[in-house]
């Protein structure tokens, strides 16, 4: 195939009358290839049919578009069943991610399948979208929707084995629980980037679509997923109680944000371990993201979440057993669970300890994610940047498709952060919480100055990423967290440093000014010594190194690391 445009848009009210006269117009109407979506004011359903023609007849005797005006069917002489699959699922895909309709689709049809000539045929999608743009359904641009959290964090994603091999069993063992009464316990493990939160999110999505089906409409034979969609499984789902639990605030109101955009999930489904500790609901399932931020009984952020820890142990169990974390309080409060974690990912003294995450997969059913969906340079960048933070790493990683470059300037740094910005978008600078935050209440002060470069921390505490300012500050772990950044830009402050007799890393606790990270726990007679806090400070950093999908620039404060990761990280080009 070549890609001279082909494909022609044909538009057609979406009506009895209109249809049957479109219909009749020329044969492959009714007998060819095709996808169309169907659109009203603020609605929107894309399909995919062998007979263009038939299928919206189907669509409009079942009465489930009620409220959709206009059809737009694509054809192209060159199109085929595969071809109108892909084209299908990418068309779904952007326009959730653009936000201007609320996609009817489920997302249990969803591919990702490889074809003849593949490459071709999406350059032609390329132009179809610029098409639909033209006509009005987008808002956006591509590079624009793929760069917002409602496309990052949509459940409408293609899955890749590892995470339909995942989704399978679990469904069919929940399905099976459900049926029989038994509770169940499942942990989906994965590093950073292997998609735990995709999983969480198309869970709950394809749980809810079954719940509610209207299985005449319901046409996915092509899908891994179709043997769920039947009477017997949604009526064994119908009221069900599901909720997403997120720990993290920020991330939290990021999904609810998608949550509002896309049918049968509402925002109040996203929930904190707090309200799932105050609801008066036995939930029937309870997913629960980043499970290993999760807390034990610590200091809160306020005295307000001090006293309702307090009150939510007493009301589920009793007492105030100090003993007693929000893992608990999951577990109490649902029949079923779902947990999502990678425990390298624990960052603060009040996440659940080692010992309970250990004990939590020795005890259930677990999942394992190993395919790396985030990051181009594959799964062994994930071990080699524990390797050269811990001091086990003894060679560079040869990478081909991935930007991985120390810098000795942070302004030099910065200005290629800037680059990428303009090139990618979705680029920003992160670091340890190796400075203290005086701009919090001095605005015009800078927190963090090196090299001739004044920089600011994060001014938004939610959402920070798309916040307005976000290109010229500084995030930390708890803004970005969770979420996926084209490039990122390392800051390794002086609270990591580097022994070059021993050949390993320390910290210093003096320049660590994170206060709940460094915070002892009386309450359960736990005093932190540095090598605790070092395991913390080396997961933060961790984290950081792991968030950008093209590339990842490092700088390092202290001169003795900066030298030990000049043999490990090619040094950036000069300018």
């Amino acid at each position: 195939m070549t890609n001279t445009t082909s494909f022609s848009v044909e538009r057609v009210a979406f009506d009895k009358a209109a249809v049957r006269r479109w219909q009749a117009q020329a044969p492959r109407h009714r007998n060819w290839p095709v996808v169309y979506t169907i659109d009203g004011s603020k609605k929107l359903y894309v399909g995919e049919s062998l007979s263009a023609a038939g299928r919206l007849h189907q669509h409009l005797e079942s009465g489930t578009k009620q409220g959709l005006q206009t059809v737009r069917v694509i054809l192209d002489d060159k199109f085929n069943k595969s071809v109108c699959l892909d084209l299908e699922s990418y068309l779904i895909r952007l326009f959730a991610g653009d936000g201007r309709y609320e996609v009817l689709n489920g997302n249990a049809g969803i591919t990702d399948r490889n074809y003849y000539d593949r490459d071709s045929y999406q350059a032609v999608f390329h132009e179809i979208f610029s098409k639909l743009r033209d006509d009005g359904l987008f808002d956006k641009g591509v590079k624009e929707i793929e760069n917002s959290d409602l496309f990052k964090l949509s459940p409408f994603k293609a899955l890749n084995d590892d995470q339909a091999v995942a989704v399978m069993d679990i469904m069919e063992g929940l399905l099976e629980d459900f049926r029989s009464g038994n509770s169940s316990t499942a942990v989906v493990q994965g590093d950073p980037g292997t998609g735990k939160t995709i999983v969480g999110i198309f869970l709950m999505k394809l749980l809810l679509d079954i719940q509610s089906a209207d299985l005449h409409d319901a046409f996915y034979s092509d899908s891994l997923f179709a043997e769920f969609f039947l009477p017997e499984y949604a009526e064994l789902l119908t009221a069900r109680t599901i909720g997403l639990v997120i720990p993290q605030q920020s991330l939290r109101d990021s999904i609810k944000k998608v949550f509002r955009k896309t049918p049968r999930l509402r925002p109040d489904m996203v929930l904190s371990p707090f309200d799932v500790g105050k609801s008066t609901t036995l939930f029937d399932l309870l997913i629960v993201d980043e499970t290993h931020r999760l807390n034990q009984r610590a200091n809160q952020a306020s005295g307000v979440k001090n006293r309702e820890f307090s009150e939510i142990n007493i009301a589920i169990f009793g007492t105030d057993d100090p003993n007693k974390t929000q893992l608990d309080w999951i577990k109490a409060k649902s029949a079923h669970q779902i947990f999502l974690l990678d425990a390298d990912q624990s960052v603060r003294p009040a996440d659940l300890p080692r010992p309970a995450i250990d004990h939590l997969v020795a005890t259930s059913t677990t999942y394992p994610l190993r395919s790396q969906m985030r990051i181009a340079a594959g799964g062994d960048y994930i071990s080699h940047i524990r390797g050269l933070l811990d001091g086990t790493a003894k060679q560079p990683l040869q990478l081909s498709n991935y930007e991985f470059n120390l810098f000795d300037d942070l302004s030099a740094m910065r200005d290629a952060i800037h680059d990428r910005e303009a090139t990618y978008g979705l680029s920003r600078m992160v670091a340890g919480f190796a400075w203290p935050w005086v701009s919090r209440k001095d605005p015009q002060s800078y927190d963090i100055v090196l090299d001739g470069c004044h920089l600011q921390w994060n001014r938004a505490d939610k959402d920070w990423i798309n916040s307005r300012t976000s290109l010229d500050e500084v995030g930390s772990i708890h803004t970005v967290q969770g979420y996926d950044l084209n490039y990122a830009g390392v800051i390794i402050g002086p609270d990591l440093q580097f022994n070059t007799a021993t050949g390993k890393p320390f910290i210093n606790r003096t320049s660590y000014y994170d206060r709940k990270g460094k915070e002892n726990n009386p309450t359960l007679g736990i005093t932190y010594t540095d090598d605790d806090l070092l395991t913390f400070i080396l997961n933060i950093y961790s984290v950081l190194l792991t968030r950008g999908m093209r590339g990842t620039f490092v700088y390092a404060v202290d001169p003795s690391l900066r030298e030990h990761l000049r043999t490990l990280i090619p040094s950036a080009p000069l300018r």
